[in-house]
Parts: structure tokens; sequence; C-alpha cells
């Protein structure tokens, strides 16, 4: 399996497990069905409300000997409600206890929006701190914290865009490793991609099926479908693979790492095999002209009146 470096010289597996929406009672065999498949890099967050579980696989795995400690690539998140200095190590370590380990290879702030302490998802403006309150900045410096711990190999952050990069660039210190957001087709975020780039910052694609089982609350009537993209079956079709071989090698191609989530056995294989599929130059280029843009997660969940947050806070203005 390819492999992205760090500027440290460790590795990341290029085709990870994401775990999102994995319900309890099922992400437990989906982590075992997957190290089984040959997957390494495993993607958790405390917000999902599964770490424990995935943990529990973990220990199982490692107890059984199907993997070393070592040689599997764990990532977790922060969530908003630990944004502050000293809620940053409380956060970490809840998660660290729930996926039965001494450390992770990589942690993340999950998003550049704050919540006060104890609050899963905020539902008035009471409920959220602001910049003001809680400065990026001392959410970073608490991340720099457990790096240099050793609780964690690696820091990084989720759904941040340029400026939010620049801004936790400028404090200095150990910097931004990873970003991790949303990407596929039809969202292909090539100003965001060639910042990280030009920055050492390597990234991440979520959702990179569409996240078509996410809640129906969230999606629009009007959504596009990458399964029914016609550029998209038609490379598919050339190389006798299910698209979403093809939407997973649109990342690995792109040198960016990616975190397709499934608890089928059949499906984990198949998408475990798609971090193989070499695409040539003229199909990238296509999948890279496609018209069609679209954000699956609006994160308009995190907006409106509600919130101290807009949206220019979260995603680029293009």
């Amino acid at each position: 399996m390819k492999t992205l470096t760090f500027n440290n010289g460790d590795k990341i597996p290029v085709l990870g497990l994401g775990t999102w929406k994995s319900k309890p009672g099922e992400v437990y065999q989906a982590v075992l069905w997957a190290i089984e498949a040959g997957y390494r890099h495993i993607d958790c967050a405390a917000i999902y409300n599964n770490e424990k579980e995935v943990g529990a696989a973990l220990k199982k795995a490692m107890t059984d000997g199907l993997v070393k400690r070592e040689d599997l690539f764990v990532t977790s998140k922060l969530w908003n409600d630990c944004h502050r200095k000293e809620d940053v190590k409380k956060g970490f370590l809840k998660s660290l206890s729930d996926l039965q380990l001494d450390y992770v290879d990589l942690y993340l702030i999950h998003w550049p929006i704050s919540f006060k302490k104890g609050v899963g998802f905020a539902e008035n403006r009471e409920q959220y701190f602001t910049y003001s309150d809680v400065p990026l900045s001392q959410t970073w410096q608490g991340m720099q914290g457990l790096k240099s711990e050793g609780l964690t190999k690696h820091i990084g952050m989720s759904n941040f865009n340029i400026s939010k990069l620049k801004e936790v660039l400028a404090i200095g210190g150990d910097g931004p490793e990873m970003n991790q957001v949303e990407m596929h087709p039809f969202l292909r975020q090539e100003k965001l991609v060639e910042f990280c780039k030009s920055n050492n910052i390597l990234m991440t694609a979520y959702s990179p099926l569409g996240s078509g089982d996410r809640s129906t609350s969230s999606k629009k009537a009007d959504e596009p479908k990458l399964f029914e993209n016609e550029i998209i079956l038609s490379i598919a079709s050339k190389y006798e693979v299910n698209p979403a071989a093809v939407l997973i090698a649109f990342s690995t191609n792109r040198d960016i790492a990616v975190i397709p989530k499934s608890v089928n056995q059949e499906r984990i294989i198949q998408n475990f095999h798609s971090g193989n599929l070499i695409l040539d130059k003229g199909d990238l280029d296509q999948l890279l002209q496609i018209k069609d843009q679209y954000r699956f997660i609006d994160g308009t969940f995190f907006t409106g009146t509600k919130s101290p947050y807009t949206l220019s806070d979260l995603w680029e203005s293009d």
C-alpha cells in the first residue's frame, strides 16, 4: 500500500478505514475485518461516539497477533467543547483511554468552532465560545503540548480553510502536519491542496464517496450523485472497477490520503484494493474538470442566528 511521508520521515498509509457513522455494534467487526484485509490506518474521532468499540477491536487485533501497534496508524480528533488550552489534554486523554492506546499517531482539531465544555452539539448562542473567548492559538498551543509530551506523534486539523491555516502557522513552534477535509471530484479543493502542499501539510479526504448514508435531515433533495456521473462511470468501466474505486483513486493518485467508511466486509476489501488503482493522466484530468461542484457536508449546522460563526470561518470564499 502506498504511503505518504511526514516531515520527520514517519509514514501514513494513503488508504484508511473511516469510522464516522459506523454504529456501535457494527464498528468493532468492521475494524477487525479491515485489519484482516490489510488496512493499517484507522481514522477515529471522539464525537463519533464509537471509540470504545474501536479500541476494543484494536486491542483484540493486537492481542491475537493480527497486527503490532507500531504497524498501525491511528488518528483521533479533538471535539469542539475542548478548545480551551486546559481542556485539550482532557479531551485527548478520554479518546486515548477509549482507544486503549498509549499514544495516537495523529491528533486533529476537528473543527475551527468552539463550544462550552460538555456541549455535544451547540443549540443556542450561549453554548458557543467565540474566537475572542478561545482563540485558535490557545487550542493549538494545547495540541503542541500533546506532541511535546509524546502523547501523539503528529498534530493537525480538520475542516480548516487557508486563512485559518495561516493563523495557526503564524503561531510558530510545531506547525500543522495534516488537514482533513471533504474531497471528491465534485469538491476538488484545488486552492487548498496547493496551499497545503506548499506548506508541507499533508491532506486526508473524508466523504470521498459522497456520504450518502448520512441522515436525511442533513441532505438536500437536489444533491448531485457521484455514482451517477457519466465521467466517473466511464472511467470505472474502462478499468473494470466499481465507481467507488475511481472515487478512492481520485485522492490516492493526487497523493492525498483517503478514508472511505464501510461496515460491510466485501466493500471494506474492495475499497482496500482500490488504493492500488493507478489512473492515467487523461482520466485524472477528466475528474479534475468535472463541472458539477458540491459540498455534501456544508457546515450550516454550525452557523446561523444561533451561532457567532459564519461559513467563511469554515470554507474558502470560492
